[in-house]
């Protein structure tokens, strides 16, 4: 499919950006590829018309918009594969209808004044937010939301409440977040109040990247995250020692380079578990251990030079590799000691950034 739908009705508060944002939405989405119709009238959710669509957007959209019949041609879209993206006061409609509350991950409750604030990226390899800095300053209208989504959803953006007045949810405020639900790909953004925010290059990236995820032409891990903590944060020869927790999952961003750049190699990630402690990190990738490749010729991932999620699990004398929430490859115990070393495989470009944000979590 390649149609999108904006969907922009309101019965509530009414953003004078929504003008902005349904144009932005269609600018993008055609430059994409997308043909993208922009409608509110909610005669659109029936069955049939919303099979058309590879994903809809709810743009600033408020109250009670849909019937009973709207609602259930909804729920059997996103049941079948379709994607969702919710915009800013998406969070603020249908509040009387739980599998809505569910799909947008969260509820509006109450926001400060419009103001500069600072956004935490937590998560540099989804489309949507891989393009952004580690901490990103802009002005927007900043939601608080009735309960935090972290438990059910992939958190990508949060707010530090230290940088603007009025935030209630504390050390953690999610702000833009990604899910499965139910059998669909949703992804929300509470950003997305002013006019401006959609002449942003960084909102627009964004909200780009949160359009292709929903409409399953770009890849991410969307699982929930919770437990890791960063190790390290380089190139190469990342080292962790598996057999010191038993049970443990490393996360990292990582990317191949540009076709033409490889020197006839494949330019992918390599995971060597069970090199010796002995061996030289600069000759590691050759240095004995059982080899796991990350990019699976059947494993959705993004093109070259943009970045996927990968993730070595190691439980019950087992490893798997994972690239973008699934899995490539699996090797059964019992594993040899030694390390866990990460690395490019064999031609990739010298000097290219191909891991980042490594983190870990241990279980045991």
């Amino acid at each position: 499919m390649s149609e999108l739908l904006v969907f922009s009705a309101t019965t509530g508060f009414r953003h004078d950006s929504i003008a902005a944002g349904v144009a932005a939405a269609r600018e993008l989405g055609t430059a994409d590829g997308f043909t993208v119709d922009a409608t509110e009238d909610p005669a659109v959710f029936a069955p049939d018309n919303l099979a058309r669509y590879a994903a809809v957007i709810f743009m600033n959209s408020s109250g009670t918009v849909l019937d009973d019949s709207g609602r259930s041609a909804l729920r059997g879209y996103l049941g079948s594969g379709g994607g969702y993206v919710g915009v800013h006061l998406a969070a603020g409609t249908e509040y009387d209808w739980p599998y809505y509350g569910g799909l947008v991950g969260a509820r509006f409750d109450a926001h400060p004044e419009v103001q500069p604030a600072t956004f935490d990226v937590e998560d540099r390899s989804h489309p949507a937010t891989a393009h952004l800095p580690r901490r990103w300053r802009r002005v927007d209208e900043l939601y608080n939301y009735r309960a935090n989504p972290r438990r059910d959803v992939r958190v990508l953006l949060t707010l530090d409440e230290s940088t603007y007045s009025g935030g209630t949810m504390g050390a953690d405020h999610p702000i833009t977040w990604c899910h499965r639900y139910q059998g669909g790909r949703a992804f929300y953004t509470g950003a997305g109040h002013t006019i401006e925010s959609y002449d942003e290059p960084e909102f627009r990236a964004l909200l780009l990247g949160g359009l292709r995820y929903a409409a399953g032409t770009a890849y991410a891990d969307d699982r929930p995250e919770h437990g890791y903590a960063p190790v390290a944060d380089g190139d190469l020869a990342e080292w962790y020692s598996p057999e010191a927790y038993g049970r443990c999952s490393i996360k990292f961003g990582w990317r191949s380079g540009p076709a033409g750049d490889l020197g006839g190699g494949s330019g992918g990630v390599v995971a060597r578990i069970g090199v010796p402690a002995s061996a030289d990190p600069v000759d590691a990738g050759r240095s004995g251990g059982i080899e796991l490749r990350l990019d699976h010729p059947a494993a959705p991932s993004n093109p070259a030079g943009q970045w996927n999620t990968g993730e070595i699990s190691i439980a019950d004398g087992a490893a798997e590799a994972y690239l973008n929430g699934l899995r490539t490859a699996r090797v059964e115990g019992p594993l040899p000691a030694g390390r866990v070393w990460l690395g490019a495989a064999e031609g990739s470009a010298a000097g290219d950034e191909r891991l980042r944000d490594i983190r870990l979590r241990r279980d045991g």
